[in-house]
Parts: C-alpha cells; sequence; structure tokens
C-alpha cells in the first residue's frame, strides 16, 4: 500500500506553470503579415468604429471633413511642408492633435505612442466624435499610432492589431517603427502577465 502512495511534494514539484516570455514576432515576420490581406486604401477607411485613417489629401479637405462628421483630427505628419494642419486651419469645431514625425526609420515615435493613443481615446469616449488620423499617404506614421493605440487601450498584441486594421486599410509602417511597435508590444504583454 505504502507503494502506491505519491508525494504531493513531487506532484507540486511537477505542476509549476512557468510564464511563458512574452513573444513578439521579427521584423520580417511582421512585414509577411503587412504584405498580405488587403493591397488598397482610399483617402479615408474606418478601421475602427468611429476611428478614420487616411492621408493628407482628405486632410486638407475641410468640406469633406465635415460631411463625414469629424469632430478630431490627429496629424502624425505636424508642421511637415505636405501636412500643414493645425488648430487655425480646421477652426473651433475640430479638436486637433498634431504629431511632428518624420517617416524615417530612425525617428522615435514611440514618444508618442502614449500621448496620442490617448487624444485617440478621449475622442473615441466621446459621445458624437469621429476621428480622423492622417499623414502624408496614412500607411506608416499615422498607422502606427493607431496600432499604438489598439495594444495600448484595447489589449491587441501587435500581429492582431496590425490583422484588425488590415481588414479595412492597407498598412506599410517603416521598420523603424515596427520595432518600436515590437519594443511596445513586449512591455505591454510582460505588465499583462503581471497583473
Amino acid at each position: 500500500m505504502s507503494g502506491n502512495k505519491l508525494s504531493t511534494t513531487n506532484i507540486n514539484a511537477s505542476c509549476e506553470i512557468s510564464q511563458p516570455e512574452p513573444k513578439t514576432p521579427s521584423v520580417k515576420e511582421l512585414e509577411e503579415i503587412l504584405h498580405s490581406g488587403k493591397t488598397s486604401c482610399n483617402h479615408a477607411d474606418e478601421v475602427w468604429p468611429d476611428l478614420f485613417l487616411g492621408d493628407m489629401f482628405l486632410a486638407h479637405d475641410r468640406y469633406s471633413l465635415w460631411k463625414m462628421g469629424i469632430t478630431h483630427v490627429l496629424n502624425a505628419a505636424h508642421g511637415k511642408m505636405c501636412c500643414k494642419g493645425s488648430h487655425d486651419f480646421y477652426g473651433t469645431t475640430v479638436d486637433y492633435y498634431g504629431v511632428p514625425a518624420d517617416d524615417l526609420p530612425n525617428f522615435d515615435l514611440s514618444k508618442y505612442f502614449y500621448s496620442a493613443s490617448e487624444f485617440i481615446h478621449k475622442a473615441m469616449t466621446s459621445s458624437g466624435a469621429k476621428l480622423f488620423v492622417h499623414c502624408a499617404v496614412g500607411v506608416s506614421r499615422s498607422a502606427s499610432l493607431v496600432l499604438a493605440y489598439l495594444m495600448i487601450y484595447h489589449q491587441f498584441s501587435l500581429v492582431d492589431a496590425i490583422k484588425k486594421v488590415k481588414e479595412h486599410r492597407w498598412i506599410f509602417p517603416n521598420r523603424g517603427f515596427l520595432k518600436q511597435l515590437q519594443t511596445l508590444d513586449m512591455k505591454l504583454q510582460e505588465e499583462r502577465s503581471l497583473q
């Protein structure tokens, strides 16, 4: 009978579950995901309820934005030659936020991830609000900020955020931005695993 008796110490030791290390795909794997799915985009595409991602062409067309019911604009190319949007340009009917980002792999866009996400979140939780996020083409800078928002406020992984946006619009953040989003993804995964 004593031969059939199991030691609870050994059972507990063998059943310990270690937390997996946060995993995020490589830049090459992310680019493969970005190359798949939707391969086109319009001047604006609704990528999340009442959140539109688009280009400078529409950003400069106040009448079309008014017809769409846009109440907030996030310009991810603020102050750049092609994207001169400002509070003065949109007037008092639109809440404006500008991020002076360059679409270069060595530009540190990550320092704007949380402030831009907070602006997006406040707009998305305002009654009747519609937000237009843009840069020059609407596929790299502005797309990266929308991805960061989905990761920070909606607990999406980077891959899931990319797939969600790509259901509605072609996007392709540059490699530097992808690396910064990878870092954010790992940080958020780690924070959530400790909760």
